[in-house]
């Protein structure tokens, strides 16, 4: 690289590490959902996926191949354009907000952070700002299938995403208050003096915001017990219903990307991110190459404890009814999260 342009290098770089990010976060979301099957089979007593590969360990590969194949169906009355726009608009949604979480410590090649593919200085309205709009894919989807069933879907979607997004963007008030930034990175370097001490979570009070965000979180990415958008014993496969082939798969990665993206954002706001839980307690051990890699880990291992807890729920808790999400949403979570930015601020104020 010696004989590249500072420029052509950064951009060379950039573009790698955009290429290693999307493919590590299409690998894990296919094998997410291969995690839920065989979790979810556990509880349920059973084996779930076994047959394709060791351990049913090449499932998505099957499915993946089998959804390309399938026959991509189109209704005479949908609204064409759309409808095929409709899961464009929530893959890429899910997918870029990925590009502001820093997964590891600061790590500079030739001036570009390897780790983080941008570092902005507001990442955290970025997040907000791009999972919101991720709400047009569904909307038009429902509108643009003509069918009453996925219209229908669609509109719960909306109002759900619109109720919980107020609750969920308040809960991290508090967050931004004590570290003073609503960049990601600054919010992580915040919480990595002590170790799990420092962490928002317990150091900072902020197990209130953590519950509302959590709560708020299941409601946005549309999963149980508020997966009323795509109820299937109410609304057939509900915003999805007209949907096949690679279409279907398209809302199928976008909602579990989307998992993975609030696991994440969880981790950074509550758990330190990339930093280890026992802070400087330990004298640094291996080379500088361990000393990269050990934030990854850390970082892999709190999300994957977030998915975990998704898929528990998942298969314990039941639906909500209609008007108890909506009553809890602005009733309880709505009221709460102001409450806490009052205390937060307030007890802020009296340590400052």
């Amino acid at each position: 690289m010696s004989h590249l342009s500072p420029f052509q290098t950064f951009l060379l770089l950039s573009v790698l590490k955009i290429v290693v990010v999307l493919v590590i976060t299409l690998t894990a979301v296919a094998y997410t959902v291969l995690l839920e099957r065989k979790v979810l089979g556990r509880m349920q007593n059973r084996w779930g996926p076994s047959r394709v590969g060791p351990f049913g360990l090449l499932q998505p590969l099957a499915d993946g191949i089998k959804l390309f194949l399938k026959e991509d169906l189109l209704p005479i009355a949908a609204e064409r354009p759309l409808f095929i726009i409709a899961p464009i608009i929530a893959l890429a949604c899910s997918l870029i907000s990925i590009s502001v979480v820093p997964f590891g410590q600061v790590q500079n090649v030739k001036g570009v952070d390897i780790f983080n593919i941008a570092d902005l200085n507001i990442g955290l309205l970025v997040i907000l700002g791009i999972t919101s709009i991720g709400v047009y894919g569904i909307a038009l989807s429902g509108w643009s299938s003509n069918n009453k069933f996925a219209l229908l879907g669609s509109l719960r979607a909306t109002s759900q995403m619109i109720s919980y997004e107020l609750a969920l963007g308040l809960s991290l008030v508090g967050v931004v208050l004590r570290a003073q930034s609503l960049s990601l990175r600054d919010i992580v370097n915040s919480q990595s003096a002590h170790g799990a001490l420092s962490w928002n979570v317990f150091g900072g009070f902020q197990f209130v915001a953590f519950f509302i965000y959590l709560m708020a979180a299941y409601a946005e990415t549309n999963r149980a017990p508020f997966d009323l958008p795509e109820a299937e014993s109410e609304l057939v496969a509900g915003y999805h219903t007209e949907y096949s082939s690679m279409k279907f798969a398209m809302f199928f990665m976008a909602e579990y990307a989307n998992m993975i993206t609030v696991a994440c954002v969880a981790s950074l706001l509550f758990f330190g991110g990339p930093s280890s839980p026992f802070g400087n307690l330990f004298p640094a051990i291996g080379g500088p190459i361990v000393q990269a890699i050990l934030p990854i880990f850390w970082f892999v291992a709190k999300v994957f404890a977030f998915l975990l807890l998704y898929i528990w729920v998942r298969g314990t808790v039941p639906r909500f009814r209609y008007d108890q999400l909506m009553a809890f949403g602005w009733k309880f979570l709505l009221p709460l999260a102001m409450a806490n930015i009052v205390v937060t601020s307030l007890v802020l104020a009296l340590h400052g």
